[in-house]
């Protein structure tokens, strides 16, 4: 049920009674650079999704003010990178305590520039903070090697040294863990960042610059430079290209990767990219179909389906097919709730804008025209609401299983074998994530080792945790995140040979 937007009147009343209310110093709107809150020529508005109200103004910074933090983040890391592992860690502690402390205000940040329901905004900070605890401790465990020498009067060492400064380029839809889960692991190896938040939620980048800064993070070592639409190309052009950068980090689309790619093989920076997913979630007929059903509604309808590993194709074999459609229909009509994300009945807010939007209801009307059939939903609400929607008899020609939605759409394709399945599964161009549901052990092994992603939930919906790896293969990206192999993104190796010993 949707409580909101019936009317233009409503409308208006609704961004009235809707108001960001936290504590001033975590609602930031300049810049902050080398430890000072720096305002540009300029400002953009944010806005909350769900009403289309301004909730603030903020600098609006281009490339000379991405020039001047990444200058102060080089000055930073020739100290910083000098600073003890039990220093850095104590500051990556303090940080998450901070994190921890402010969380209520953290997460309402989160809800009004997102959309996204207040109880998952309190899961994101929760996360967010969790990436800092866990690099806090990695931070300590940065071990390099002494490797036997074949000649006596020699030792060979291999050390492990910070790369540089890092740019760190994060989405919306998770505007806090994404910055989190890279700065951590950054921070944890001895580099500086600068970090640029999507246009549509700089406000919780900038109070994590705060809280980086009551926590001691010393001036330079983090600094956030937010921006508008229009100045984006310049600011990451300049994060991409500046000699004195020496890793990119960034999640997005493909195709901006693709992107900043190109513009990063000039200077040969390191790369590490969390790009498009196109998940999968396979239902045998050896399932427990009450657990799929649960581990479907959590990976599909999280963020409103706004996640990078949220299933998108759901194959279920041909035995349990109807009874899977019938049971997910009656947990969506039972579960699912659309409205501002700051009502505590809330779970599915508004997508991040009309384009996000046009573009679900334009794959529903493709999958329509081509045969499925509407099971629940279907229709697009005023603003960016869409309807939660699932879909039957689809097919592998539909738009909606060719490309990423990104919105609460859930098609539902029948297959026969596993081998069919597993070729459905690995035809995309892409390999985040995928899901299936089995109780054959066998069959367990089989898909999980077939499948070409880079994450797999067995019997499981929601897999993202700190101490595990994060990321994917083909198209869907470079590197790993999270995890103790994330702070490797951020070091290089070095091979010291260290002769001349007397035997």
């Amino acid at each position: 049920m949707l409580r909101l937007q019936r009317s233009g009147r409503v409308h208006d009343a609704m961004q009235r009674l809707y108001s960001l209310n936290v504590a001033a110093p975590l609602l930031r709107t300049h810049a902050y650079v080398d430890g000072q809150w720096v305002s540009a020529p300029a400002a953009f508005p944010v806005l909350d999704p769900a009403t289309g109200h301004e909730l603030a103004r903020v600098s609006d910074c281009g490339p000379e003010e991405a020039k001047r933090a990444v200058r102060a983040a080089y000055t930073a890391f020739h100290t910083w990178k000098r600073v003890t592992a039990k220093e850095r860690s104590v500051l990556l502690r303090r940080w998450f305590d901070l994190l921890t402390q402010h969380k209520e205000d953290l997460a309402k940040l989160i809800t009004f520039e997102s959309g996204k329901p207040m109880k998952e905004s309190l899961g994101e900070v929760a996360y967010s903070a969790a990436f800092l605890e866990w690099f806090s401790e990695e931070a300590r465990r940065i071990y390099g090697d002494i490797v036997p020498s074949s000649a006596t009067d020699r030792k060979l060492l291999l050390l492990k040294q910070p790369v540089g400064v890092a740019s760190i380029i994060t989405p919306w839809n998770f505007p806090s863990a994404m910055i989190t889960r890279k700065v951590g692991a950054a921070l944890a190896a001895g580099c500086t960042v600068v970090v640029k938040p999507a246009e549509d939620t700089p406000l919780s980048a900038l109070a994590l610059a705060e809280l980086a800064e009551k926590a001691g993070i010393p001036a330079g070592v983090f600094n956030v430079v937010p921006c508008s639409r229009e100045q984006t190309p310049a600011v990451g052009e300049v994060l991409c290209t500046d000699p004195l950068v020496a890793k990119i980090s960034f999640t997005g689309s493909t195709a901006t990767g693709k992107l900043l790619l190109k513009m990063a093989a000039d200077t040969v920076k390191r790369v590490s990219m969390e790009l498009g997913g196109h998940a999968p979630f396979i239902v045998f007929d050896s399932a427990d179909v009450d657990k799929a059903v649960g581990g479907a509604m959590a990976s599909k309808f999280r963020n409103s389906g706004q996640t990078c590993v949220c299933s998108n194709r759901f194959l279920v074999q041909s035995g349990i097919y109807q009874l899977f459609l019938d049971k997910l229909g009656r947990a969506m009509d039972a579960e699912l709730r659309l409205g501002h994300g700051s009502e505590p009945d809330t779970t599915q807010g508004p997508l991040i804008n009309a384009r996000a939007a046009e573009k679900v209801l334009h794959q529903i009307s493709d999958a329509v025209s081509r045969g499925a059939k509407v099971l629940r939903g279907g229709k697009r609400r005023e603003g960016s609401f869409m309807e939660p929607t699932l879909l039957a008899d689809v097919s592998t020609e539909m738009l909606c299983t060719r490309e990423e939605t990104f919105g609460p759409l859930v098609p539902v394709i029948r297959f026969e074998t596993e081998e069919e399945a597993i070729a459905v599964a690995n035809s995309a161009n892409v390999g985040l994530a995928g899901y299936f549901y089995s109780q054959d052990v066998s069959q367990i092994w089989r898909v999980a080792e077939a499948l070409e992603v880079g994450i797999v939930g067995v019997n499981e919906g929601l897999v993202s945790a700190p101490e595990a790896s994060f990321g994917g293969v083909k198209q869907s990206g470079l590197g790993r995140e999270g995890s103790k192999y994330g702070v490797d993104e951020y070091l290089q190796v070095k091979y010291m040979c260290f002769g001349g010993l007397k035997p």
